[in-house]
Order: C-alpha cells, then sequence, then structure tokens
C-alpha cells in the first residue's frame, strides 16, 4: 500500500465547526459543539482517506513572522469565544486518543506547517490530503496533493486538484498567490488592491498569469479607473503576495515519521467519547478501530456454585445480589443469570430457577434481609418486571462510587473494583463483546463472571462506606440517593400512558399545518420552490424579495436559523419559514421519536432516568428524553397533551419549583438585595432591570425585563459576554457592560463567586448544600482556559447541584406524605424542576395543599421556595 498523509488545518475546522453547530455542552457542563463536529468529521476522514500518515496543525499564537511585514495582519479579527477557546484542549486530547500527531510552532501558522510537510510527502512520492476551510491552501494543490475545502459547515467539501481548480475557478493553483494579492483577503485583513474583487482578479491573471506581469504590462490592461487603482496600490498588493505565500520550509521540529498512524485504540476513544458525552459517535467506532491488546491478568480460584434449587442457607441475612442483563433496557430486558454473595459462600441462579422459587421471592420482598447490589432502581425494576417487589436494599455500589467519582463516566462493578485495587474480576467487555458484538457466553463463563462481579460486591462495600464517610457523603447516599432510587424505579415501571389516538392526530395536523405554511410561504415567494433547500430559498429572499443580505457562504448566501431571525421584521415570509422548519423538527424527531418508545401493550412509556451520570447531580432521562419536548412552541407544549392518567375519572397534577436556582443563589450568596426580592415576593427580573438599569419599576419595560432575566439565569450558569451577547443579539461590549453592572448591583453574587474560587483552589472542589462534591483538578492549571471552565464549574456547581438535590428531596418527602395520607396519587415524572403525578379528581383539593406545602418545606433556606401548580385531563392541561 502506497503511503497517504492526512494534514488537517486545526484552527480552521474546529472554528467552523463551532459556529456551524449550536453551542451545546456536555452533563458536566463542558462546552463540546466544535470538538464533537470536528470529531465527526475526523471518522469520516479516517474512513475515507485510510492515511498512513496523519498531524492536525494549530496555530502557535497571534504573532507569526508576517507580522514584521505588515504589523496589521490579521487585524480587527473577533477575540476567539471562550466557548471555542476552551474547546482546543479538548480536541487534543480527542487527538491523543486516537493516536494521531498534532503540532504548533512560534511565529509559524497552522498552513506553514502543512505546506511544508505537504512538500516533503510529495518528494517522497507521497500521496496528500489536506482538510481546512482556508483558500491560500490551495496554493499547495498538485498532482500528489489535494485540498479538500470545507464549504457549508464542515459536512460538504469540495475537494480541489488542478483540474478541478480549471475548471472552477479558471486558475492553477500557485495563481491563489496571485489572486489573493490583488483582490486581498478582508478575514486575514490582507488589504491587496482596494476595488478588486475576485472576478476582476481572475480576468487579469487569465491575461497577464501573475501579479508581476500585471504590473510589467499595466498600461496594457483595460479601463483607466482599474490601471489607476492597480497603479495607487502596487505596494500593497506585493505586500500583500509576500503575506500570502505559505513557508514550505519552515523550520519544524517534527519528521513524516513521527505522523505514522496505525488505527487508534477503541478502549481509550470510546472512554473520551463517553466522558464528553458523544453517544451517537460510540456506535460509529466499531470495526474501524484498531483494539489495544494484552494478555488477561491471572485470576485467583473462585468457589461457587451453580444451583437449581434455592434454599434459605444459600441467602442469609446479608448478601449481595447482582442481575446480569446485557441490555441497558432493563424494562425490557432479559435477566442472563443472578449472582448472590454471602459471607460464607457463591451461588449462580439461573434466572428461570429464582423467578420460579418462593424462597427467593420471600427472601427477595423481606426487608429485615439486607441485600447489597449494583443499581437498585435497574434491580427493583427488574424483578418487579418478574413478579418480585425486592425490599431491604442497604447499600448500591453505583451510587456510592457517582458520589465518590461523580466526573468517571464507567461506573460497572468492574471498573470500580480496578479503581479500588480488587482486581480479581474481568470487564464485561472481555466477557461479552461490544455493541452488535456483545453475545452471552457458555454458562460456565457466565456464572464465573457474574459471581465475580458479585464477590467484589460483598467484598469492597465496606471500604466504599468508609470513603463515602470520610467525606461527609454517607448520609446523602442513605438518606437522598437510594431512597430516591427506588421512588424512581417504582415510577419508571409504573409509566406513563400516552394517547396514541391523540399523538396520531397531531401527527396528521402538524402535516397539515406545514403543508399550509408551505403554501402561504410559496404565496408570499410568488414561486414555489424546495423550502429545505438553501440554494434555492436563497436567490427568492435577497435577490427577488431584495432583503438584506446578513451573511453570505462560499456556496451563495446564508439562510441559517440565526440570519432568519435577524430578518423576522423585514417580511412576512420570515416568521413563516421559521415556524415552518420548527414544526418540521417537531414532526420529525417528536412527534414520530415518541410512537417508536410507547409500549405497543400498554400503551405507556417506561423513560428511564439517569441517576448517576451528571456531576450536578441533576437527574436525565432516556427513551424518551422529556427533558428535550420543546415547550417554548406552542406546538411543542402541546406534544404534553398525549400524556394522560391512566385511569378514568383521574387527573395530572404539575407542580413546578419558581426560579429555584436563582433562590439557591440568593441564599448561599447572602445577597441582601436578592433575599429581600424573594421575601418580599417581587418579581426578580424586573427587580434585577431596576437596578442594572437604575429606572423605577414603572420604567421597565419588556426589553429590559427580558435581557435582566437572560442575565439572572446567564449568572448561573457561568454566562461569558459572548454567550449573553448571542442570547439577546447584542454586541460582546454591550453584555460585558451588562454582567458589570450586575456585579455592581449584586456585590454579595460577585464576592461568593470570587470566594468560591479560591475554595476551590484550595480543597480541589465545591459541595452543594447537602455535601456533594464535584472535583475540579482544573483549577489550578497553567491551561488558561482549562482554569476558566473550572473557575466557571465552580461558581455555578454549588447553585445547580443544590437545586438538584432540593428537588430529590421533595421527591422523597413528597412519597412519604402520599403514604401517610393514604392517597392514590402518584408521582410519574420528573423533568427540570417539575413533578407530575397523576390522581383521582377527588384527591384534587388535598393535593392542593399538600404537593406545594411538601415542595416548600422540604429545606429551610433564608429565602422562601415558591410552587406553582395547575391540574387536568393531560400534562398539557397541568400547565
Amino acid at each position: 500500500m502506497s503511503d497517504k498523509l492526512v494534514l488537517i488545518d486545526g484552527n480552521s475546522v474546529i472554528y467552523r465547526a463551532f459556529f456551524a453547530l449550536p453551542l451545546l455542552n456536555n452533563d458536566k457542563g463542558v462546552y463540546t459543539n466544535a470538538v464533537y463536529g470536528f470529531t465527526n468529521m475526523l471518522l469520516k476522514i479516517l474512513e475515507d482517506e485510510k492515511p498512513t500518515h496523519m498531524l492536525v496543525a494549530f496555530d502557535a499564537g497571534k504573532t507569526t513572522f508576517r507580522h514584521e511585514t505588515y504589523q496589521d495582519y490579521k487585524g480587527g479579527r473577533q477575540k476567539t469565544p471562550p466557548e471555542l477557546s476552551e474547546q482546543i484542549p479538548l480536541l487534543k486530547e480527542v487527538l491523543d486518543a486516537f493516536r494521531i500527531a498534532h503540532y504548533q510552532l512560534d511565529l509559524y501558522e497552522a498552513d506553514d506547517i502543512i505546506g511544508t510537510l505537504s512538500r516533503q510527502a510529495q518528494e517522497k512520492d507521497w500521496d496528500v490530503t489536506v482538510i481546512s476551510g482556508d483558500k491560500d491552501l490551495l496554493q499547495l494543490v498538485s498532482d500528489k496533493v489535494t485540498v479538500n475545502l470545507t464549504k457549508k459547515g464542515i459536512s460538504d467539501i469540495e475537494a480541489y486538484t488542478p483540474a478541478f481548480m480549471q475548471e472552477k475557478m479558471a486558475i492553477a493553483p500557485e495563481q491563489i498567490i496571485d489572486l489573493k494579492a490583488l483582490m486581498g483577503d478582508s478575514s486575514d485583513n490582507i488589504p491587496g488592491v482596494p476595488g478588486v474583487g475576485e472576478k476582476t482578479a481572475t480576468k487579469l491573471l487569465k491575461q497577464f498569469d501573475t501579479v508581476d506581469n500585471v504590473y510589467e504590462h499595466l498600461d496594457d490592461v483595460s479601463g483607466k479607473k482599474l490601471q489607476e487603482k492597480l497603479e495607487n496600490h502596487k505596494e500593497e498588493a506585493f505586500m500583500s503576495k509576500r503575506l500570502v505565500i505559505i513557508d514550505r520550509d519552515s523550520p519544524i521540529e517534527v519528521s513524516l515519521a513521527d505522523m505514522t498512524y496505525a488505527g487508534y485504540p477503541q478502549t481509550e476513544v470510546s472512554a473520551i467519547f463517553k466522558d464528553l458525552g458523544f453517544q451517537s459517535l460510540l456506535n460509529r467506532i466499531g470495526d474501524e478501530a484498531e483494539e489495544a491488546t494484552g494478555e488477561r491478568e491471572e485470576l485467583s480460584d473462585i468457589d461457587f456454585t451453580i444451583t437449581n434449587e434455592v434454599t434459605e442457607d444459600m441467602l442469609g441475612d446479608e448478601a449481595a445480589l447482582v442481575l446480569e442483563m446485557l441490555d441497558d433496557n432493563y424494562h425490557y430486558g432479559k435477566i442472563e443469570g443472578i449472582g448472590v454473595v454471602n459471607q460464607s459462600s457463591a451461588y449462580f441462579i439461573p434466572t428461570e430457577t429464582a423467578v420460579a422459587s418462593e424462597v427467593f421471592a420471600t427472601w427477595a420482598t423481606d426487608s429485615s434481609n439486607s441485600k447489597i447490589v449494583f443499581d437498585a432502581k435497574k434491580t427493583l425494576v427488574a424483578l418487579l418486571n418478574q413478579g418480585i417487589h425486592i425490599k431491604g436494599i442497604t447499600f448500591d455500589m453505583l451510587l456510592g462510587s457517582y458520589l465518590l467519582n461523580p466526573a468517571e463516566n464507567n461506573h460497572d462493578i468492574p471498573a470500580i473494583a480496578h479503581r479500588m485495587g480488587e482486581t480479581d474480576v474481568l470487564f464485561d467487555e472481555e466477557i461479552f463483546g461490544k455493541g452488535a458484538k456483545m453475545k452471552v457466553p457458555k454458562q460456565d463463563s457466565l456464572s464465573e463472571h457474574v459471581v465475580r462481579k458479585t464477590s467484589v460486591l460483598f467484598q469492597i462495600k465496606d471500604k466504599m462506606k468508609e470513603q463515602l464517610k470520610t467525606n461527609e457523603q454517607y448520609e446523602l447516599l442513605k438518606e437522598l440517593e437510594m431512597p430516591l432510587a427506588l421512588i424512581l424505579g417504582k415510577m419508571e415501571h409504573t409509566g406513563v400512558l400516552v394517547d396514541m389516538d391523540r399523538i396520531k392526530e397531531m401527527g396528521d395536523d402538524l402535516k397539515q399545518r406545514l403543508h399550509d405554511l408551505e403554501q402561504e410561504i410559496y404565496e408570499l415567494a410568488g414561486e414555489a420552490f424546495n423550502l429545505n433547500s438553501p440554494k434555492q430559498l436563497g436567490p427568492i429572499l435577497f435577490e427577488k424579495l431584495g432583503l438584506p443580505v446578513i451573511k453570505k457562504t462560499k456556496t451563495g448566501y446564508s439562510t441559517a436559523a440565526g440570519v432568519l431571525e435577524q430578518l423576522q421584521n423585514e417580511h412576512d415570509i420570515i416568521p413563516k419559514l421559521l415556524l415552518y422548519r420548527q414544526l418540521g423538527k417537531l414532526q420529525s424527531t417528536y412527534i414520530a421519536g415518541l410512537q417508536k418508545v410507547v409500549d405497543k401493550d400498554t400503551h405507556k412509556i417506561h423513560t428511564r432516568f439517569n441517576q448517576a451520570l451528571t456531576q450536578t447531580g441533576r437527574l436525565s432521562s432516556v427513551e424518551p428524553n422529556l427533558q428535550n419536548i420543546p415547550i417554548r412552541l406552542e406546538e411543542g407544549r402541546k406534544i404534553r397533551q398525549a400524556f394522560v392518567p391512566s385511569q378514568n375519572d383521574w387527573i395530572m397534577f404539575a407542580a413546578d419549583y419558581s426560579q429555584i436556582e436563582l433562590r439557591v443563589l440568593a441564599h448561599i450568596a447572602g445577597d441582601e438585595k436578592l433575599v429581600e426580592a424573594f421575601t418580599n415576593n417581587l418579581d426578580i427580573h424586573t427587580r434585577t432591570a431596576m437596578d442594572v438599569f437604575h429606572v423605577d419599576r414603572d420604567d421597565v419595560t419588556a426589553n429590559m425585563r427580558r435581557q435582566a432575566k437572560a442575565v439572572n439565569f446567564g449568572i448561573v450558569y457561568g454566562i461569558s459576554d459572548f454567550g449573553l451577547s448571542q442570547s439577546l443579539g447584542i454586541t460582546r461590549k454591550e453584555a460585558k457592560q451588562f454582567i458589570e453592572r450586575y456585579f455592581e448591583s449584586y456585590p454579595d453574587v460577585k464576592a461568593y463567586m470570587d470566594d468560591i474560587v479560591q475554595e476551590a483552589k484550595h480543597q480541589g472542589y465545591v459541595t452543594t448544600l447537602m455535601k456533594r462534591r464535584r472535583y475540579l483538578p482544573e483549577i489550578t492549571s497553567r491551561n488558561f482556559n482549562q482554569r476558566s471552565f473550572a473557575e466557571r464549574t465552580a461558581m455555578n456547581t454549588p447553585i445547580q447541584g443544590s437545586a438538584a438535590d432540593i428537588i430529590k428531596k421533595a421527591m422523597i418527602d413528597l412519597h412519604e406524605t402520599l403514604k401517610e395520607e393514604k392517597l392514590e396519587a402518584r408521582m410519574l415524572l420528573q423533568v427540570h424542576d417539575e413533578l407530575i403525578l397523576e390522581a383521582p379528581k377527588e384527591e384534587i383539593e388535598q393535593l392542593k395543599d399538600i404537593v406545594p406545602a411538601t415542595m416548600e418545606n422540604t429545606v429551610d433556606l433564608d429565602v422562601p421556595l415558591k410552587v406553582d401548580y395547575e391540574y387536568g385531563a393531560s400534562w398539557f392541561d397541568a400547565k
């Protein structure tokens, strides 16, 4: 196989990825959209190009040797948003996991590194592919070097060869330098010749071949005005040419041999994908990855019994219990076998034997028998599906590990055991395989593995308990997380009834609505066209209708959502286009998606609440993800009409904490103004607008309140001036001034944030009101971006985490209250700060008192908690 070198312009690609994708962050609060986009593209490159050598080049800094020629080179560029800067170190971690080399060189740009390496590879007769969004690199194109330019975002790419350049641009690769010399480049602040654009520059090069020839034959240039422009700006043209030339002899300290690429270790790449939350990419890295190989560690002998009969002696007063399931969805997954280990013996019980045994059922349902488990919620639901309601769970290894290591992405039993020094158990992947290749081994291998896991669970429970007690977190486990796990398990098992007729009706309504909108848009446009084609939509908006052009792309006019939002008041067609897109997504993602996860027999959904995922302690949910149902759009909110009570004459009851995070902030910071506002039940956003804009209450406009609201909630999440500017559609300078005025108005909030950062630097972590920890090793990093992220995390985690803990405690308190009052009402869902119940209609009056009273009094803060509630025939009617 011939050698193939792939060179990626790291800064160019990650910059494009950042602006091509929404500003997203993972469950740890880390911004990941740019890294996700880059990595998505990287996987495709590896698949398509199959490189033998590879390198990602980065710019080393703002100053380059080109600044000696032109001090304003790249001047006028906006400062890189911190949300992007923070992702570059993450990208380098991803590249390290892939075993892909990356490099930067002081005073030189990524272009120069790529130019030098492509020359060296070309001299060895290697094939070279360069990936970038920068047209300057087209000067490298040759018979051996292809430059792939990103067109739209990072997914649409054009491969430039000499022939393609001649066809598309009517110039040769070496003429790119002359083209830029004449037309300049505003993105790099290269002046060129003012008034000479790409069309004119290309025409000149067709006639004269080079800039030098243009000036040697200036009298032959057609058009007096053009001659004058060229004459008056000759110096700028030749300076621009010097700036554009890529240095293909830069003093790099890496060799082609350093870039050898032989595949990536799947284990390491999987680990970093899990850590970053790239769930969709995990499915793509199966066969392409080169598995890391190594000899299995020698395991000690283990004595256990495979039994087809359960006796009381096998179980005992205290035992570890493991249900082995390969399917993540334990609502429908099969129990492959059961491990039971007590102080004196170990057993593997086939599932059929256990569920048919009265002895096992009696032991499992007897709360006086202590059960040590891994994942109490999964254990509860899986056994409920077999008609057994397990009681007496005294320790949950999953939740214990999660509290001790909230940043860890692998909490299965072998991984936990290895972290705690117990290595007498293999990893699940070594027994079952991965992904689509997972399968159940023969009973001998299966039974031994399950028993080893159960034995480890029994052995390390006391060690884990001591660690939790040392961290003052044992109470958090016993009083909050474990009781909640059982409540969540019961909620999941109960499920929520979905009105399938209503879902189908909504789908039909949306299709009709989309059709009507389509016709209205055609009428406003004066013609029919493909609404989903930017190439067709752009000319209609900006040429036919004459709307102001906001942004152009390489292929024409940008019709991205951000562009259309800026044009909302320019023409009636714009709001309709935006609505068309929103409704289209609603139809494809949510209406169709919800129908896929509804139980075909019961018409219920059994979402799974992730209790050991986020570092803030927040719950999330999957299949379906209830957090993501769009409620800002009326049609999105109406999806909740399909969630209905499971019995006739019952209602849905929803209770929602009002501004809980801001109330927690007021309590933790002790800011007098905030505390006073909440104590006196003032509208906090109006109060903030009054303080920040220095106006009386009657002078606060709707826009002022909107901006104040964005800042209030933004402060909780450590928003930057860039983030706020994007949210409010204002400049970064205005956003920065807004944030500064906020801190002037609420000095105790600023003091809290300064103090908590210092505390985090001192002890390495921050805590919530209930002692949940989040470790921040990057808080003392020399890397500015990593340190900045950790500082913002230190500020917001105690607020978000405390709010999450309060909601969890409220669920436990409410569960107990409903039992004490002997009510039939039961909790079904928790979504953000909202609890959803179903109950008989005759219990409404009691719930109106009990639910808000319980939730508002679950903890004692310096400000009152406030709960709003509604009820009705569906979840929609209860909001």
